[in-house]
């Protein structure tokens, strides 16, 4: 492997690292936060403007390149439905783990293969293998199971999941193609969506909670909950730099088999750090799901080379 070659990998691996590890604390901070304020929106706000406010200084100071100037036309035809889906994103992962746990809310994340094949075939007429395909039923048979064996088990929390599994699918598949398209920095990117999120939240957030966070009497007083809101947007901005930074250096189909392991850290570390109950069947219906994610990525990967090897002519031409 050449020396370029290493360097990129040990850079994906230490960004991989730091992705999991952020967004292991920004769950569990954020579930921490919403114990002591039950209000999604809220906390959805905090992210955003975390986000769009930290990003400028940063990128400032680490000579990020600016943002090209998009056509009008392009914001609201591509850019404007992804600040969308950020946004509602963005606020169905903190229902869902307001709602249920997280170790079962990310599980619930991993149908996100289910979604991505969903959206190729509606948007580009892709049709999957019969190997991805029975990749997907083991996914989900294993949501099924941890599903039908969750002791907190929500409706509204497996809705909001699923939801935010859908978006997240349409997110990956349409920043990459922004990304490939107009050349913009990867940060940048982030940085633009998050504001125009913002924008689209604000206005909810006045109509929906506003009164709700001015009423609001935290168990443990304004000082930790206050703090639970600063360290949960810190942490959330720092874990999308981190996630966009891996998307920006891979293919897809590679960050997809980093999130599906990044989940299981987030689900290892929910487990550990607030010690859910989890009975053996639970637990299963867990690990059958991360197993469907992994054959999938593998069936996506074989499919790939066969492809490729179809392509390549038989003789020297």
């Amino acid at each position: 492997m050449r020396a370029g070659s290493r360097r990129e990998a040990a850079a994906v691996a230490a960004l991989c690292a730091a992705w999991y590890a952020l967004s292991s604390a920004s769950n569990v901070v954020g579930k921490l936060a919403l114990g002591q304020l039950p209000l999604p929106l809220t906390l959805t706000l905090v992210q955003l403007l975390s986000t769009a406010a930290l990003s400028a200084p940063a990128f400032a100071l680490a000579g990020v390149r600016r943002a090209p100037a998009f056509p009008r036309r392009y914001y609201w035809r591509t850019l404007a439905p992804l600040a969308l889906a950020k946004f509602f994103t963005t606020m169905f992962s903190q229902v869902s783990i307001w709602k249920v746990p997280i170790s079962y809310a990310h599980t619930v994340k991993a149908t996100t293969p289910l979604w991505t094949a969903a959206l190729a075939w509606a948007l580009f007429g892709e049709r999957v293998s019969r190997r991805v395909a029975l990749a997907l039923l083991v996914i989900a048979a294993g949501v099924g199971v941890a599903s039908a064996t969750e002791l907190h088990f929500d409706t509204l929390g497996l809705g909001a999941a699923l939801a935010a599994a859908a978006l997240l699918s349409l997110q990956h598949i349409f920043s990459k193609r922004v990304m490939r398209d107009t050349g913009v920095h990867h940060l940048r990117l982030l940085q633009r969506l998050s504001g125009m999120a913002l924008a689209l939240v604000a206005p909810a957030w006045l109509a929906l909670e506003a009164r709700a966070l001015a009423a609001a009497r935290p168990a443990d007083g304004w000082a930790r909950a206050a703090a639970l809101l600063a360290a949960d947007g810190a942490l959330a901005w720092l874990q999308a730099v981190a996630a966009f930074s891996v998307l920006s250096r891979v293919s897809p189909l590679a960050y997809a088999v980093a999130s599906a392991a990044k989940r299981a850290a987030v689900v290892a570390a929910s487990l550990l750090l607030l010690r859910n109950p989890a009975p053996p069947l639970n637990l299963a219906g867990m690990a059958l799901a991360a197993l469907g994610v992994l054959l999938y990525n593998r069936a996506k990967l074989a499919d790939r080379d066969a492809r490729a090897a179809a392509e390549r002519p038989l003789l020297p031409v």
